[in-house]
């Protein structure tokens, strides 16, 4: 099922989230599969489950854009546990869209996570990957990518959203 994709100016996506406490349950399994379908739909390679409206620390990434199910990645409770080096790069998010803006970043990000059964595993992203798996784990702790953005951007952007909400195109 898609759900809705929360936009910016919505409070859960500035809250921390709690932890997923409950695995293997077909709750959980249906929320991962909707939240891939979600994502695909937005045309996302992450999707973070504040983004559909759920306080629980839980993503879905596939830098595939689901190209490859090799690719899919479930990360539940993640914390990125080490970085490494730098890149710059254009980042958007599914919770702001029509915006686009240079985000500096760790070059390789190690996260530590469950997975829907509930194990423990780490995992290393480069690149693309680093990226995807540090925008998400933000999301999580209720950060937007325009934190990283200069103030005076930030500014331009916030007051270009409230131009579309008062118009009704960002709803």
């Amino acid at each position: 099922m898609i759900h809705r994709i929360v936009k910016y100016g919505d409070p859960v996506l500035e809250k921390r989230c709690e932890p997923v406490a409950n695995f293997n349950t077909p709750e959980l399994n249906q929320l991962i599969e909707d939240m891939f379908e979600t994502m695909y739909h937005g045309r996302g390679i992450g999707l973070a489950a504040p983004q559909i409206a759920i306080g629980k620390r839980l993503t879905v990434i596939d830098t595939s854009a689901g190209e490859d199910p090799a690719q899919k990645l479930v990360l539940i409770n993640p914390e990125i546990i080490a970085t490494d080096g730098s890149q710059t790069g254009e980042e958007g998010c599914l919770s702001i869209p029509g915006f686009r803006e240079p985000v500096t970043r760790a070059m390789r990000a190690t996260v530590k996570a469950q997975n829907a059964a509930g194990e423990w595993f780490e995992i290393t992203g480069e690149e693309l990957l680093a990226r995807a798996i540090q925008h998400e784990t933000d999301h999580l702790n209720g950060v937007l990518f325009l934190t990283y953005l200069s103030p005076l951007k930030r500014d331009m952007i916030r007051r270009k959203i409230k131009k579309l909400q008062k118009s009704g195109e960002w709803d």
